[in-house]
């Protein structure tokens, strides 16, 4: 049996407590978290088996220790821990940007005893009350080992992050801030600043955000996310997002050049070559991206729909992950959208649906 500490039950914390707990159910989680209702309920709902608090020696008694707080607080967290590390025993945190915490642990002597972690996962949602056993299946973890980590420390622990059906993959602490810079970062940047955008160009009677339409709201979705958190993301890993920017803002100089001079060809190949590099990402398994499994379906606005469908698919022990009505009818079809957990229920769902006469388009 292996004893499994956390700091920070939010969203990402709880979620990583709830999957351990869930694939083994046999390991002793311990926890300390500043929302003692957090705690509470962790407690209640047997995702963690004690009660801790920050500077506990029974976080020296862990196999790993997950530091699932925000970094400022992570980097004090190690402090406090310290004194207690056993020979055996693993830090380990989930942050987004790794450089500054790999700094403090060299600058702690305790590179022997820890992996940098980041399963590319998450939502916009916050707190241990939007935490899912579900949220790091078939993501990719990205794990950063410290220089002076024994090489059987990071192979039990891959071993482990395998387990909870995630996918491991081994970066250096640079590799990773750069990647996610790119594919993490700079998106939420891009997500916010068209929000904004948005906001200062709409009229009084606020039109844009009135028809904002399907395509609009997904690409914005994770301008939701916690400005607490992305304010110390952007200023943790400046240099590689202000690299990323810059490559990006020569972009759309280049694109607004070809749209002011009338350059068909060029306006086409930057769509063209954006749709054939996106549908990419969807065909790879286990995309750090990842796949959405849609269907949408011509179905009247009106009481009772949405619950017939989500019968028909329950009587056939199909889940749905998410399942409502895009009022404003962006597609010229089907206005009901339904996102399933994996390809085989969509696929499954679609043969049920078409066999009941409903028109089903897939995404």
């Amino acid at each position: 049996m292996k004893i499994i500490g956390f700091i920070g039950l939010g969203l990402i914390g709880g979620s990583m407590a709830k999957t351990i707990k869930k694939h083994h159910p046999d390991y002793h989680l311990i926890g300390y978290d500043v929302d003692r209702e957090a705690l509470g309920q962790a407690l209640a709902g047997n995702v963690i088996d004690a009660v801790c608090e920050a500077d506990d020696p029974r976080f020296g008694t862990c196999d790993y220790v997950f530091l699932c707080a925000p970094v400022e607080y992570n980097l004090k967290y190690m402090e406090k821990l310290l004194p207690f590390i056993g020979e055996n025993c693993v830090l380990t945190d989930v942050g987004s940007v790794k450089g500054i915490i790999h700094k403090k642990v060299n600058e702690l002597g305790l590179s022997r005893h820890f992996i940098g972690g980041h399963p590319m996962a998450g939502s916009e949602r916050t707190g241990f009350e939007n935490a899912s056993d579900r949220l790091v299946e078939n993501a990719y973890y990205i794990l950063t080992p410290g220089d002076d980590l024994p090489l059987e420390k990071l192979s039990d622990f891959t071993e482990l992050i395998a387990s909870l059906n995630a996918i491991p993959l081994v970066l250096s602490p640079d590799e990773h801030d750069y990647i996610a810079a790119g594919v993490s970062h700079l998106p939420h940047i891009i997500a916010s600043a068209l929000v904004n955008l948005v906001n200062m160009l709409d009229n009084k009677e606020q039109n844009m955000k009135m028809i904002a339409a399907g395509g609009f709201r997904d690409i914005t979705r994770i301008a939701s996310s916690s400005p607490v958190m992305w304010e110390q993301i952007c200023l943790e890993n400046q240099e590689n997002i202000s690299s990323v920017l810059d490559a990006f803002i020569r972009m759309l100089v280049q694109i607004r050049v070809s749209i002011d001079n009338g350059e068909s060809e060029n306006i086409y190949q930057m769509f063209a070559s954006s749709r054939d590099y996106r549908d990419s990402i969807d065909i790879m398994d286990n995309s750090v991206i990842p796949r959405s499994h849609v269907l949408f379906l011509d179905i009247a606005d009106e009481a009772g729909g949405i619950a017939t469908i989500a019968t028909i698919l329950a009587m056939d022990q199909i889940s749905i992950k998410n399942i409502g009505i895009i009022h404003n009818r962006e597609y010229e079809d089907g206005v009901l959208k339904i996102e399933f957990y994996d390809e085989d229920s969509k696929k499954r769902g679609m043969e049920l649906l078409l066999r009941r006469n409903y028109i089903v388009y897939d995404r």
